[in-house]
């Protein structure tokens, strides 16, 4: 007679509570780009694509997070993770809170002006060439010999002005 194993065993998908699983299983998502859906009950709530920042596990004051620039994902604030493996061989994460559930992917490959493949979102970029750079310098730090001329007095009373 075999005794059951004690610890459980996931080929390509399937549904951990562990909060260790949890963490080791998000691992591979820190520092990537992602996709992300919210939904509440059958309702998307909301959506996008960002950078995951950080995985934290065992620290209940962080908060999760989901924005166009930055994710931080708390393995506490869910009840469990459901994972599956897609036809591409990536996974797909939906961590799960009651009716809620946040649906994680990793971005879709999309492609840049010059044809070439780039996966998901782009670092913001500002043209800066219509500007000039300017170092302002205050006057006690220019030479007495580059200062030029010193400005007339203004009289201080009106008794100055009268004489």
């Amino acid at each position: 007679m075999s005794s059951a194993p004690t610890a459980k065993f996931f080929v390509n998908q399937g549904l951990v509570s562990s909060r260790t699983d949890m963490q080791n299983l998000l691992r591979p998502l820190l520092k990537q780009t992602v996709s992300y859906r919210y939904h509440r009950g059958r309702e998307l709530v909301a959506y996008g694509t960002g950078w995951v920042e950080r995985i934290v596990v065992d620290d209940p004051d962080t908060s999760t997070y989901f924005t166009p620039i930055s994710i931080s994902l708390n393995v506490d604030s869910f009840e469990h993770l459901e994972f599956d493996t897609r036809p591409d061989q990536l996974l797909v994460y939906s961590l799960v809170q009651g009716d809620e559930r946040v649906v994680i992917e990793y971005a879709p490959r999309t492609t840049g002006e010059n044809g070439e493949p780039i996966r998901g979102a782009q670092q913001l970029t500002f043209d800066t060439s219509g500007f000039v750079q300017m170092e302002l310098q205050g006057l006690d730090e220019v030479p007495e010999s580059d200062r030029g001329p010193e400005p007339a007095a203004r009289p201080s009373s009106e008794a100055d002005q009268e004489a």
